[in-house]
């Protein structure tokens, strides 16, 4: 897949270890792995489905009663689903082998009892978000003032920098939730700028996809829930590599799933 790069641009280039760096990577991996990305989005979105039922349901019936069971429930039922979403773009990321059955199950059982409180927050903050929303840009009959438009992005932006940094731990490393906390805040303090930037990536992804709804949801299931992530992700990596020992790590532990060139 040559997306943004629709034609060669002289010798690639590799890094020490051979692996390609730069766009050259970029299209490595992401045209080796679209399918699974693909597959995993697909399934990631009907994960997804009871906490967008329960969420909307909230809102339509302007019930905070109803939203935040809703949210806490459908966030956990799509919290396993979305570590495998996680774990699909970081396997696809340090070259790991395995077909994409293997891998997603072998995901899903190492995951998903660890990943059901995470995503119950997860999906609170997405329905409160979701219905804060809709009352601040479609209910009201006032229209929002800049610093309440501003505090409601900066939300969104620290939510994004929280998952982006605290569920691949969560699928790497077997810690508490207190140590990935402290890792994510140590991490997005050292690599301040890199991280806000893969943040608001995201975020300018997101608002894409609701500002120009509902042509947009033509493009939800083939690129809607894992695209902005892999891109994100991609822009971290070689980062969180080398502040978490990433390869090395599940080399020593996992040597059958230790990195595999394709070249």
């Amino acid at each position: 897949m040559n997306l943004f790069r629709p034609y060669q641009m002289g010798e690639p280039r590799r890094d020490e270890r051979g692996r390609l760096v730069g766009i050259d990577r970029y299209q490595d991996v992401l045209g080796r792995n679209w399918k699974r990305f693909f597959l995993t989005g697909l399934v990631t979105m009907l994960g997804c489905l009871p906490l967008a039922a329960g969420v909307g349901y909230a809102i339509l019936s302007s019930s905070v009663l109803v939203l935040l069971p809703a949210g806490l429930l459908g966030g956990a039922i799509a919290g396993p689903f979305l570590a495998c979403l996680y774990d699909t773009v970081l396997r696809a990321l340090r070259d790991a082998p395995g077909t994409w059955a293997q891998n997603y199950k072998r995901s899903l059982a190492q995951n998903w009892r660890a990943a059901l409180v995470p995503g119950a927050l997860t999906g609170l903050f997405l329905g409160a978000a979701a219905f804060a929303g809709m009352m601040l840009f479609f209910w009201s009959t006032l229209r929002p003032t800049a610093v309440t438009v501003v505090v409601y992005l900066f939300s969104w932006l620290v939510f994004l920098v929280l998952s982006t940094l605290y569920w691949p731990q969560l699928v790497l490393f077997d810690q508490r939730a207190a140590v990935r906390l402290r890792n994510a805040l140590l991490f997005a303090v050292q690599y301040f700028w890199v991280t806000v930037g893969a943040a608001l990536l995201q975020l300018v992804w997101w608002l894409f996809m609701v500002l120009f709804a509902p042509w947009t949801l033509l493009l939800m299931p083939f690129v809607g829930s894992w695209f902005d992530l892999f891109v994100a992700l991609f822009w971290l990596y070689d980062r969180l590599d080398k502040a978490f020992a990433i390869e090395e790590s599940i080399a020593r532990a996992f040597p059958e799933q230790a990195p595999h060139e394709e070249r």
